[in-house]
């Protein structure tokens, strides 16, 4: 059973960089064929998948967000990142970390506010 535990942001200001981490337990981020995704969903609005990086460590970007978005891993920490720099107002959700691998796997998502 995957489990995925966001940490990190809060609120944050305009213009600033969001970073965010999603520590996974119960299999390794590097299994053949999952798929680890960030979403957030702001409020009032429905999900929006922001991005994902394979298991074999490529990244792929929403094409809205790919010029400010950044996911990367770290294999030793079994851990997924997520940076989005120039953050906007309209940046505030709730940012989801997400499993795909026969099944999806969700975390508890952590509240990022963008207010100066």
């Amino acid at each position: 059973q995957v489990q995925l535990q966001e940490s990190g942001a809060g609120l944050v200001k305009p213009s600033q960089t969001l970073a965010l981490t999603c520590t996974v337990s119960g299999d390794s981020i590097t299994t053949n064929h999952y798929y680890w995704s960030w979403v957030r969903q702001p409020p009032g609005k429905g999900l929006e998948w922001m991005g994902f990086i394979d298991y074999d460590g490529t990244p792929y970007y929403s094409p809205s967000l790919k010029s400010r978005t950044s996911i990367s891993r770290d294999n030793a920490k079994n851990t997924v990142y997520l940076q989005m720099n120039s953050l906007k107002p309209d940046d505030t959700a709730v940012y989801y970390c997400n499993a795909n691998y026969i099944r999806e796997y969700w975390g508890q998502g952590t509240q990022v506010t963008v207010s100066s």
